[in-house]
């Protein structure tokens, strides 16, 4: 296995504000953009050629990245003109492919985190003989998610949509988000046109008799979409939950990067990530959160399962949890801001202006 493509070329919208400056992968997660934690998996896994498929501020990615060398890869880079979908976008990116025919290619959603054993992954691909090979997890609530169902040897049978009555979970397996692709499967995916691989590509495939194969591996799996799942991914990172060989430090209840600043009775808890030139200060609590480079947590201040946006300001005594704050925005001194708050970049809000309690 040496090749993979990276699809990244997402708009990240439900991570609004986290994304209005940053594309969804480059978002920093255990102190590193989270796409650094795939690329750090890929190459542990054995791959040594990455295509990244860009769109949404394809711009970024290189700069930071380069060739990747630093990384032990060779990294190329593919800008979607128009958003193509996830089929289209890995078609889009074949031409930078060395594979041959038969060759397995390792395709990864740019937005999961997971534990998933990717030399089993392509161990299965390889010993079934199969066209496609994807990874499948099992979730408790499968309602949320489109379901594969699998016969006795791991083949699928179906890609079915959202079950929208009892009767129709069949199963408890859901499409994880990475896949290997015989060579050759990925050049019959249409050109120049959005295609999706889960609802057009997939689905072909199996109606045309193709042999496409399930491995469930239920490790560590967690979506990215959302603000709360962001949180939750860097501070697992942290405390070791989920691995990966790129967080920059030995996992424990905290990660406290170069030149951040932090009281002596300031308390971080629960994989709390304090990043580069960040100031924590005196008698302030941080648990499960994310605070970004530059980002200032003033006296007193409680922070619970909340990211903290570049630069921004979190004024004194205030109560922040399960919030987004956008990058620059500034917190007065004796707000209240609980679950599914979303502060944009730069906004400010007065002291004492939002509460849940008494200002007495």
């Amino acid at each position: 296995m040496t090749e993979a493509i990276l699809l990244v070329g997402g708009k990240g919208t439900r991570l609004r504000p986290l994304t209005v400056h940053t594309p969804k992968p480059m978002v920093r997660a255990a102190g590193v953009p989270f796409l650094t934690h795939q690329l750090a998996r890929a190459r542990a896994a054995g791959v040594d050629h990455i295509v990244l498929a860009t769109s949404y501020l394809a711009e970024v990615f290189e700069p930071h990245f380069g060739d990747g060398s630093a990384l032990g890869l060779h990294i190329e880079y593919v800008t979607e003109d128009e958003p193509l979908g996830t089929g289209g976008a890995i078609r889009n990116v074949a031409s930078r492919l060395h594979a041959g025919p038969d060759d397995p290619v390792l395709v990864f959603n740019g937005d999961i985190l997971t534990g998933l054993d990717i030399r089993r992954l392509v161990d299965t691909h390889e010993t079934t003989g199969a066209d496609v090979s994807l990874h499948l997890t099992k979730v408790t609530d499968p309602r949320a998610y489109g379901l594969v169902p699998t016969d006795d040897t791991g083949r699928v049978l179906a890609f079915l949509e959202k079950p929208t009555t009892p009767e129709e979970i069949v199963t408890d397996q859901i499409n994880a988000g990475a896949y290997v692709f015989r060579r050759s499967v990925i050049d019959t995916i249409p050109t120049g046109r959005p295609v999706s691989v889960e609802r057009e590509t997939f689905p072909g495939l199996l109606t045309a008799g193709a042999h496409l194969q399930g491995m469930v591996d239920s490790t560590y799996w967690l979506d990215l979409g959302t603000p709360a799942a962001f949180v939750r991914g860097s501070a697992d990172l942290v405390l070791g939950r989920a691995p990966s060989p790129a967080v920059p430090g030995r996992c424990g209840d905290r990660l406290i990067l170069p030149t951040a600043r932090v009281a002596p009775d300031a308390k971080l808890t629960g994989g709390t990530v304090v990043g580069e030139g960040a100031l924590i200060s005196e008698g302030a609590r941080v648990s499960g959160s994310t605070i970004l480079p530059g980002a200032v947590i003033e006296p007193g201040a409680v922070i619970t399962d909340s990211l903290i946006g570049t630069r921004a300001r979190i004024g004194t005594r205030s109560i922040l949890t399960g919030t987004v704050i956008g990058d620059g925005a500034i917190i007065g001194p004796d707000n209240e801001l609980r679950d599914g708050a979303r502060v944009w970049c730069d906004a400010r809000i007065p002291a004492g202006a939002v509460r849940f309690s008494s200002d007495q």
